[in-house]
Formats: C-alpha cells, sequence, structure tokens
C-alpha cells in the first residue's frame, strides 16, 4: 500500500506567516506539520509517500528531502495549479498505479494516528473506498456524510447549509483502483475544482461499496492560527517529557517541560506542558502551559503561555504577560532602550497586534 500527502495549498488563513513558509511546515510542539503526517503513514507501515506539491514545492522538498529521515522512499509529485484534490488524486496515477493507498490532507492534526484505519482497509478488499469521519459541532464548515442503515456512505455535500448529519469528512481516505475512472467522469465544481467529494459521490451512485472510519479523537486543521494554537496545546499534552538541555539551580522547570538539546534555561520559570527548542535561552522568564519556543531563541525578563514562538526571534524586557499568541521567524521585540517611551512597530500585512 502506498501513501499520498497533499501539500499544495496556499496557506491563506494563515498569513503573514505563509508569505515566507509552506503552511505545512509550520510547528506544532515543534515540529511541522507535514512531518507529523509522515510519520502516521510511516507508523502505519508505508514505506512509498508521494507528496503532492504547489507553488511552495521547492521548500517543502528540501525540507522533507528524499525521506531517508523517516525511513521511508519520498516522491514528489508537482500540482501547477490547485484544482482541487480530486486532481491531486488524477496527477498521481504514475507514482499510485492500481494499489490501494492512503490519502492524507498534509495540514491536518488527529490523535492516534491511523494505523486502525489501515487494518480496517486491509482486511476488507471488497471495500473500495473508506472515508475518515469524525463528530463536530459545526458540520456546515466541512464535507458532511450521511450513511446508509447498513452503514455505508450514502451522500456527501460539501459546507451545507443544513446540514443531515454532524459527520464531517475529516480529510483521511483510502481508496482502490476503482478512484480512477471517478476522478476522470467528474467535471468541476463551481469553484473551477475537481472536487474528492463528488469522486467519492460517483463511487457511490455507480455501486461502489464505500464505508466510513468513524475517528473518535481529535482532529485539528491548522489552516488557521487559533486552530494551529489548539493543535500545539493537544500535540504538547501527548509529549512524553525529557531534559535534554541545561537547566540551573535558580529555575523551576515542573516535569511536563521538555528541554531540547543545547538549550538553556536560567533563573526561570516553565510549567507545562511545554517544549523549549535546540539552541533556545530563557532568562529570567516565566513559561507558562501550551507553549512552544522553537530553536535558537532568545526570551529575557518576559513572561509568555498558550503560544508558540518560532526560531531566531527575541523577545526581552516586554511589559505585561504575552498569550495566545503565534510569533514568527526572526522577529525582535524588546523594550526602547531610551526615552521617548513609545510603540515602534514594523507590522508586515495582515498582521495583528493586542495591546494592553
Amino acid at each position: 500500500m502506498k501513501g499520498l500527502i497533499l501539500s499544495g495549498g496556499k496557506g491563506t488563513r494563515l498569513k503573514p506567516f505563509t508569505y515566507t513558509r509552506a503552511k505545512q511546515l509550520m510547528p506544532v510542539a515543534n515540529k511541522p506539520v507535514l512531518f507529523r503526517a509522515i510519520e502516521a503513514l510511516c507508523e502505519a507501515g508505508i514505506t512509498q509517500i508521494g507528496i503532492v506539491t504547489g507553488s511552495t514545492g521547492p521548500e517543502i522538498r528540501e525540507t522533507v528531502g528524499d525521506g531517508s529521515r523517516f525511513g521511508v522512499q519520498i516522491t514528489f509529485i508537482a500540482q501547477e495549479e490547485p484544482l482541487g484534490l480530486a486532481h491531486a488524486v488524477k496527477i498521481s496515477r504514475a507514482f499510485l498505479g492500481d494499489e490501494r493507498f492512503v490519502m492524507f490532507l498534509g495540514d491536518n492534526v488527529l490523535q492516534g494516528g491511523i494505523n486502525s484505519l489501515i487494518t480496517d482497509f486491509t482486511n476488507n478488499p471488497q471495500w473500495n473506498s473508506q472515508i475518515v469521519l469524525a463528530h463536530v459541532p459545526n458540520p456546515q464548515s466541512y464535507g458532511v456524510a450521511t450513511l446508509t442503515p447498513e452503514g455505508q456512505i450514502a451522500r456527501l455535500v460539501e459546507k451545507p447549509k443544513e446540514p443531515e448529519t454532524d459527520l464531517a469528512l475529516v480529510g483521511i481516505y483510502m481508496f482502490d483502483a476503482t478512484i480512477w475512472e471517478a476522478v476522470n467522469a467528474i467535471q468541476p465544481s463551481a469553484r473551477g475544482e475537481l472536487e474528492i467529494t463528488d469522486a467519492i459521490q460517483w463511487q457511490v451512485d455507480h455501486g461502489r461499496r464505500v464505508f466510513p472510519h468513524i475517528h473518535e479523537g481529535w482532529f485539528i486543521d491548522t489552516g488557521k492560527a487559533p486552530d494551529m494554537l489548539e493543535a500545539n496545546a493537544r500535540v504538547l499534552e501527548e509529549l512524553t517529557p525529557e531534559i535534554r538541555g541545561s537547566v540551573d539551580a535558580a529555575s523551576k522547570v515542573d516535569s511536563r517541560v521538555t528541554v531540547e538539546a543545547g538549550a538553556q534555561i536560567i533563573n526561570s520559570v516553565l510549567r507545562g506542558p511545554a517544549i523549549i527548542g535546540e539552541g533556545t535561552r530563557i532568562v529570567d522568564s516565566y513559561i507558562g502551559p501550551f507553549t512552544s519556543i522553537y530553536h535558537h531563541v532568545t526570551i529575557e525578563r518576559c513572561e509568555i503561555e498558550h503560544s508558540i514562538v518560532l526560531e531566531n526571534t527575541t523577545l526581552r524586557d516586554i511589559d505585561g504577560r504575552i498569550a495566545d499568541s503565534l510569533i514568527g521567524r526572526n522577529v525582535e521585540v524588546a523594550r526602547a532602550p531610551r526615552m521617548p517611551h513609545a510603540l515602534k512597530l514594523t507590522l508586515g500585512d495582515n498582521s495583528k497586534v493586542g495591546l494592553l
């Protein structure tokens, strides 16, 4: 069985961060979201993985490499235009052949991996497709499934105004070779894309056996900053903490904090779940729960919690506590060294600042 990860989105809902970085490379608990998708496939025994990329393809290829670091073989597939999920499947035919495969949206984070899904599909060779669904409070924001009394998929509707159920498509799909006829038969939707929901509905309408897999844990589409923070908090709770950096005698670090190699904690208080990245320096500061500090960050005389701070950033001498924040790469926030005291800001498009 092969794996297909879709990583071609532009990340418009995560601007300004995605002006300079592919959204799938944004870190959750100090690991890029795309890496988590690759690892989920690897843990399920899948070692041949195709990654469909768009305009951020060069960055993704450079960051991911050939897959050897994960113990897998990766093939990159270029999608020249964002023409839909079914189009991404269609252009991957040469890689996938007629093998069964699992398709995974590269910006999704979910609890528990996909091992049970792979087992279900493997143990039922008569199934043509399987779709991961989850109960959600806002189904109108997703593709929504209706089931038959026998438990098969009866109908799929993309973002219905009046959903018939609360079963949303999570973004993980299993297919056999019958999917090729479906993706070649459908037409572009009103937004000009080949929709995967239309392809699956075509399978249903033409007598294919399409079954659900109800995911009982949490899942998060990391398309917006609040979703990134929520995913970060969820994953931090699942980490096994360890101290690989240095913590001085004046610091207090609780048992739910990970300090990665080369990090220094000096005269500071750290309360988890939290993670401090490689080469980061925390001095005279408080790092609170649900916070991820990425690599080579400097934080001095600050308080921060429920936040993500990306690499090579400096936070110094900030009044008040930073909370619920996503701070990008190479940022510097510090108190002005002399009068007149004033806010001095250099902010890019789509930035958001909340002031005390």
